[in-house]
């Protein structure tokens, strides 16, 4: 039996890009792996963490067990929920929109809390080798020669903590443009932006029918 933890950090339930391609991705993987797959899901924006759990369970580091106050406790309890989750998958889905150029808020305090947890502290990889996937969006065009080329300092951070630091065999699905729908200054842009989406789900599609060859790899 596999084990998916899709974790979505769009602000928007209707219309999120993120959550569509992960959608299609998460399906192509319930599709190869088959019906008595578990699809546990973590959303961070509907149902945030709160800010003041990551600097609590990262101070209770510092002293020793016995001595943590019952806030501590609890911040560290959160820690170790969220880290069971992490533990207990054998794919991660991580959907994470670009917001003013940078992580979603509350996927970073996700990200920070986990990490106080012993089993994901840097240098560990307890998870390291197992298939995940980053799932993004940007509203506009960041590439090369773009204007804002350089401007996303999102998913450059992402891979480095799930690629580098957490160990995960990870593939990244991008896709851009996609405020052109809603946006007449990107009007001229909605033919491209419509392709590069298509071919996001197509990508998820595939995949998706990738991961059973990487568990069997290695199990």
């Amino acid at each position: 039996m596999t084990t998916i933890l899709r974790l979505d950090s769009s602000i928007r339930t209707d219309g999120s890009v993120t959550r569509a391609v992960a959608d299609t991705l998460v399906a192509s993987i319930v599709e190869a792996e088959g019906p008595d797959t578990v699809v546990t899901r973590r959303d961070v924006a509907a149902d945030p963490i709160a800010p003041d759990v990551w600097s609590t369970a990262a101070f209770a580091g510092f002293v020793p067990q016995e001595q943590w106050t019952p806030e501590q406790e609890a911040a560290r309890a959160v820690a170790a929920g969220l880290a069971d989750e992490v533990e207990a998958a054998d794919v991660l889905v991580v959907a994470a929109p670009l917001y003013n150029f940078g992580v979603s808020a509350h996927l970073k305090t996700w990200i920070d809390t986990l990490i106080t947890d012993p089993r994901f502290a840097p240098g560990t990889q307890t998870v390291a080798g197992r298939p995940a996937f980053l799932v993004v969006a940007r509203g506009g065009g960041y590439g090369e020669g773009t204007p804002r080329a350089g401007w996303d300092h999102a998913t450059d951070y992402l891979r480095r903590i799930f690629g580098d630091v957490l160990g995960l065999d990870l593939d990244v699905i991008e896709t851009e443009l996609t405020l052109a729908e809603v946006t007449p200054q990107m009007a001229g842009l909605v033919d491209l932006a419509r392709a590069q989406l298509a071919e996001s789900h197509d990508v998820a599609r595939a995949g998706g029918r990738s991961v059973t060859l990487k568990l069997r790899a290695t199990a």
